[in-house]
């Protein structure tokens, strides 16, 4: 149980203002559809958690640090240009596509997670606990906590959300967190 509530309070007070709750507020407020959203967060998490628990070991026993670093650096730098592209739509918002908003928000929230504080608190909280199921289940739990809050202000915000402001303040957040990764601003958790 101990496994569980640790993980699940660190996760929460980590993903308060990440980049993952701001993708939640952003995917309801373009969609408006919270169901397929916060299922597709609750998979994607799992996922990712799952994924995290099984396999962070190794990547920090095997990969050089500075491969990390900078994989990462540029990756954020990547998402930062990406970010100011604006999305095609038009007044009745964005088609659910081929796919539809849960598997968007499934690869969405997955790839975003990828290399975040929440990813590395559970790959941590999994080296510490012999209970990796606890400890994915509260890990998981903690992203709901944060997560789903802001699906449904999303949702109420939407007619009046600054998008291009948004995109603008991402990229910036994204281009900064790049720079700072290169410059090694992070070397003491790769």
């Amino acid at each position: 149980m101990e496994a569980f509530l640790v993980s699940a309070l660190a996760v929460t007070v980590g993903e308060i203002g990440d980049k993952t709750q701001l993708l939640a507020l952003l995917l309801a407020a373009r969609y408006k559809k919270p169901a397929p959203i916060i299922l597709g967060i609750l998979v994607a998490t799992l996922a990712n958690h799952a994924l995290a628990g099984l396999i962070g070991s190794w990547v920090a026993s095997h990969i050089p640090a500075d491969w990390l670093r900078w994989g990462l650096g540029l990756s954020f730098i990547a998402i930062a240009a990406w970010t100011l592209k604006p999305d095609d739509m038009d007044d009745e918002g964005i088609q659910d596509g081929r796919y539809g908003v849960f598997l968007l928000t499934c690869v969405t929230f997955f790839l975003a997670e990828m290399g975040d504080k929440t990813q590395l608190a559970t790959v941590a909280l999994a080296a510490k606990y012999d209970a990796l199921i606890s400890v994915i289940a509260g890990t998981t739990l903690g992203m709901l906590i944060a997560d789903v809050p802001a699906v449904f202000l999303g949702k109420v915000a939407s007619p009046n959300f600054p998008f291009k402001l948004v995109r603008w303040i991402a990229a910036t957040v994204f281009a900064v967190l790049g720079c700072l990764v290169l410059a090694g601003a992070g070397d003491r958790f790769l």
